[in-house]
């Protein structure tokens, strides 16, 4: 995809008028540090501040959660902030239909579907966090409170140290 289509993410920030960056960078197929880990090291931000979206499902029913990429995500946090009894990772493939994006480029903005979302409260101590911009190589950095109200997420302690 050109780095010049807007991806469903960015049309979605930009049609709410929230104020946002964006961050592309070159995506190595060959890295071995994870997505989230190559997009702070490629944008220049530290880790905390830049968060993966995780898709989970919490009782038959698919959810997202957003947490650092320093850090894990807390399946039994992730299931209690859902209401759930437990919540398991999703597999890739019903992740990317659900949400219209790929493994490595999914956001928590402009889903396919829309998915319940919880933000790791670690978010709202930064003036501006870096989330996918909907593909592999491009980071948006928005305010934790607009991303909060683009994406109806609740947030709670779902990360968890490495």
């Amino acid at each position: 995809m050109s780095s010049h289509v807007p991806t469903p993410a960015v049309s979605a920030l930009a049609k709410a008028g929230v104020a946002h960056t964006l961050h592309p960078y070159e995506h190595d197929p060959a890295n071995d540090v994870g997505y989230g880990r190559e997009a702070a090291a490629a944008i220049g931000v530290e880790p905390a501040r830049v968060f993966k979206t995780l898709c989970v499902e919490a009782e038959g029913r698919l959810a997202v959660a957003v947490v650092p990429v320093d850090s894990m995500l807390d399946l039994k946090a992730v299931a209690s902030a859902l209401g759930a009894k437990k919540a398991t990772m999703a597999d890739a493939p019903a992740a990317e239909r659900a949400t219209g994006y790929v493994v490595g480029g999914i956001s928590p903005i402009g889903q396919k579907r829309r998915l319940r979302t919880v933000l790791d409260t670690s978010a709202l101590a930064h003036e501006t966090v870096y989330v996918s911009g909907g593909r592999r190589g491009l980071d948006v950095g928005l305010a934790p409170g607009d991303l909060v109200a683009l994406t109806g997420a609740t947030t709670a302690p779902i990360a968890r140290a490495r």
